[in-house]
């Protein structure tokens, strides 16, 4: 069922709020945008914590960034380029999440992309999860940098920085994100454990085929691996 204006502006609020209790974003880091039916967007404000944010504090902008609605003195982020190069590069988007979350951040920072394909769920949601190269944000370098990976991605590392999820809903780019974390936990602790032992390719082609009979919408890479 499609979600009103409303509802859907308390749905960013109360995905901006899961963020923050689950320690993905600290002080103002991150940022959410929803695209609507008439091709503009609802986006977090720059300079708010997650945890602070309400319904009316969302702002309403154009496809070039610029603000159609917003309370006095808000603006959004500058991050917001990055979310619009999301959109312009991939018509079935309709929301992106951009957040800090500290195991997968780490293997940003790391410089060490999750190319494993040993655990299940994560090789039908999401296959490999790259590492882009490294952008100055608030700058054109990070939407750059990004859009190349886009065609094949749904989940991206942004090298020193955070992680990006998109999908068709908000809900569905936020799942993504929850993924993301988690297989990255599970990653390091089983190279904690002596390291990771892949799936077989053919039970990986699989599992990717199954993505259909589950209705997983977005892109895959397949079978690709990176910095291998």
């Amino acid at each position: 069922m499609e979600l009103t204006y409303m509802e859907l502006r308390e749905q960013i609020c109360d995905i901006c709020h899961k963020m923050w209790q689950l320690g993905w974003v600290a002080a103002n880091d991150g940022n959410v945008s929803v695209k609507l039916p008439d091709g503009t967007f609802l986006a977090t404000p720059t300079g708010m914590s997650k945890s602070f944010i309400t319904p009316e504090k969302l702002v309403h902008i154009d496809q070039n960034g610029q603000v159609l609605d917003a309370l006095a003195g808000l603006k959004p982020s500058s991050e917001i380029k990055m979310h619009l190069r999301c959109y312009k590069e991939r018509t079935d988007v309709g929301a992106v999440l951009h957040a800090h979350p500290p195991v997968a951040t780490g293997y940003a920072v790391a410089n060490k992309p999750l190319d494993e394909y040993s655990m299940i769920e994560t090789v039908i949601a999401l296959g490999s999860i790259p590492v882009t190269p490294y952008g100055t944000p608030s700058t054109y370098e990070v939407p750059d940098r990004i859009a190349p990976y886009l065609g094949e991605h749904d989940a991206l590392l942004l090298q020193n920085h955070g992680a990006l999820t998109v999908g068709a809903d908000l809900i569905t780019a936020y799942y993504r994100m929850e993924t993301l974390e988690l297989f990255a936990k599970i990653s390091l602790n089983a190279y904690l454990l002596g390291g990771a032992k892949e799936i077989s390719r053919e039970n990986i082609d699989r599992l990717i085929s199954m993505r259909e009979g589950y209705q997983v919408t977005g892109r895959h890479p397949g079978y690709r691996k990176y910095g291998k």
